[in-house]
């Protein structure tokens, strides 16, 4: 049925996990918190409550929850021969595509007790590596189709290859039709009906799950590690909020290495045992054709779907390229999605108003926008149902505390400007604007092997510091920006000007470099660069752009560069002033601030 290969490369690497340098405690969520309080039920465990549900449809079938809980099984026993019975919390990396694999290899991971590091197969070789070593990955699993991608990076990992044709047919296929060529190292369908209940709960109360890497806005990409109950905090405040239900089903087009895609898209779904329709990458003609149920079989039909406001811009122009034609055609998309679709939901960037507008007027919906970070998942939501306000984020979600601070120059101390929860919000200075503070069951364990970065990021009475700087206004939460000039939310990634800049610097001909953001009603905004080049030949930017990619992720990719022989200006501290820069180089777009 499901064949695995295991290659040992190299000769097995162990390596210890470093203690917990920097801890801390909230009394508060301690004795208020039933997160806290009660064991954690993993995500898997669950799905013997829905057996035959279908859990994922893909671009190779269906997938019920009893066959990717049974074929997780089996992988966590793989991984205990491999790694050790009696090891634990390893750190397992996985590339996978968006498909039932990448859910196998998270369950599965999890089963074994082991931490789950999700990778992007779109990144390059030397982020992969770099994600690898820094987590200190003891196995990585992967496909065959992503196995070469695999090979580079190896520094004496075991590897496991879920061979390419089980994911070409669906497991219940599989097992209805069985298989003319297996061999001894197949499952057999004796072993697929043995049930596999991974730790005992206590255990995931007091484990690791993930641990996900930053954008890398503030130097390297950091480890976020999040905790089993990190993870059931993060997905349960939104199925309460955003009423989940197993009659639900999520249209997944959303890359599976950040928390907007794992936890909001894919976890809190088969938590409560929905369906997840996942698209292999995002694709504007297929989403349309899965949101207005055109060749689609009633029961795959979707009713909720999440972007980020790249995505829906896309949407758009595919809609008004492709779809108007005339007037019965853009009454006839109206009224599917006001029909199928109960919730439609915009993060990982702040939604332009523009875009919010031509949505509800395309499909009558009006964008559901949210807010969260890698550490501390989803913090702010505005309502299902009331008000949804433009350019605000609403509420805290159940679970969560949040605060607006001023920060007193110098000092620890700072003046609470407000403070609220799902309850409701207490303000102090009227409308003024300071840092976004979060604190709750919710907030990460740490930063992997990075004490110092942790406890930085923390106030001294323990709340995490956001860096984006927020306001409470008539009644919503509203986010500004962020405290930082060097902070690029394109598409939905946060993307640090320094890191590019850094990379940049690498070329021969580029002797400097100032790496800004500028506003893009499509990306949110777009990555631009200012070079001083010392080649007579003019810059060619698609040569730029294809070296580039080489050596960083796709997103971080500046989409507009210029040329100067001079210097780049700088103050009398050697410093660039980004500000200065835009208004010289790229006048035109402080019109569109």
């Amino acid at each position: 049925m499901l064949r695995i290969a295991v290659r040992s490369l190299w000769p097995p690497w162990t390596c210890t996990k470093c203690p917990n340098q920097w801890q801390y405690t909230t009394d508060k969520w301690i004795h208020t918190s039933r997160v806290v309080r009660s064991s954690v039920v993993p995500v898997f465990r669950r799905a013997e409550q829905h057996h035959d549900n279908v859990a994922l449809t893909d671009q190779h079938g269906e997938h019920t929850y009893s066959q990717i809980y049974r074929f997780s099984g089996h992988l966590a026993r793989l991984m205990q021969d491999v790694l050790g019975k009696d090891r634990v919390q390893e750190r397992v990396a996985f590339l996978c595509p968006n498909d039932v694999s990448y859910v196998i290899a998270q369950w599965g991971t999890w089963m074994a007790g082991h931490i789950a590091v999700p990778l992007c197969p779109k990144h390059p070789a030397p982020q992969l590596e770099y994600v690898v070593k820094d987590c200190q990955a003891s196995a990585i699993i992967t496909t065959s189709d992503l196995a070469h991608k695999i090979k580079p990076i190896l520094s004496g990992q075991q590897v496991i290859v879920l061979e390419e044709y089980f994911y070409k047919q669906s497991p219940v296929d599989k097992e209805n039709k069985g298989s003319a060529d297996e061999s001894s190292d197949s499952i057999s369908a004796e072993s697929l009906t043995t049930q596999w209940h991974g730790q005992d709960n206590e255990f995931y109360s007091l484990s690791d799950a993930m641990i996900l890497y930053t954008s890398g806005t503030t130097g390297p990409p950091k480890g976020v590690v999040l905790s089993h109950k990190n993870v059931a905090s993060q997905t349960s405040c939104m199925i309460q909020a955003w009423r989940w239900t197993s009659s639900d089903s999520i249209l997944h087009c959303l890359p599976l290495h950040h928390t907007h895609g794992i936890v909001n898209a894919l976890l809190c779904p088969l938590h409560v045992g929905a369906r997840v329709v996942m698209l292999p990458e995002f694709s504007a003609s297929k989403v349309w054709s899965h949101l207005l149920s055109l060749d689609t079989p009633v029961m795959s039909r979707v009713n909720l779907f999440m972007a980020v406001p790249t995505i829906y811009a896309k949407l758009i122009q595919e809609y008004e390229d492709k779809l108007v034609k005339n007037t019965r055609m853009i009454e006839y998309v109206k009224a599917v999605c006001l029909q199928n679709i109960r919730l439609m939901v915009s993060g990982s960037a702040a939604l332009p108003v523009p875009i919010l507008d031509r949505w509800k007027a395309i499909t009558g919906h009006t964008l559901l926008e949210r807010y969260g970070m890698t550490e501390i998942g989803m913090a702010l939501s505005n309502p299902l149902k009331g008000t949804r306000k433009p350019g605000c984020v609403g509420a805290p979600l159940p679970g969560v505390e949040v605060r607006i601070a001023k920060f007193i120059p110098g000092k620890e101390e700072y003046e609470v400007l407000c403070a609220g929860n799902s309850q409701g919000t207490k303000v102090f200075t009227d409308g003024e604007a300071g840092e976004l503070l979060v604190r709750g069951p919710n907030v990460f364990k740490e930063y992997w092997n990075k004490p110092e970065a942790t406890k930085k990021e923390f106030t001294h009475d323990k709340w995490f510091r956001t860096g984006d700087t927020a306001q409470y206004i008539d009644g919503a939460y509203k986010i500004l920006g962020r405290s930082s000039v060097d902070i690029i939310k394109s598409g939905g990634f946060k993307i640090s000007a320094l890191d590019v800049e850094q990379h940049l610097m690498e070329h021969p001909h580029v002797a400097e470099v100032a790496v800004v953001g500028l506003p893009d009603i499509t990306w949110g905004q777009k990555v631009a660069a200012v070079l001083v080049w010392q080649k007579k030949e003019p810059l060619d930017l698609v040569k730029l752009r294809n070296w580039a990619r080489e050596r960083m992720p796709h997103y971080q990719v500046p989409s507009v560069a210029i040329t100067i022989s001079e210097p780049l200006p700088r103050n009398n501290m050697g410093k660039v002033n980004k500000k200065q820069i835009v208004m010289d180089f790229f006048p035109d777009s402080m019109n569109q601030q």
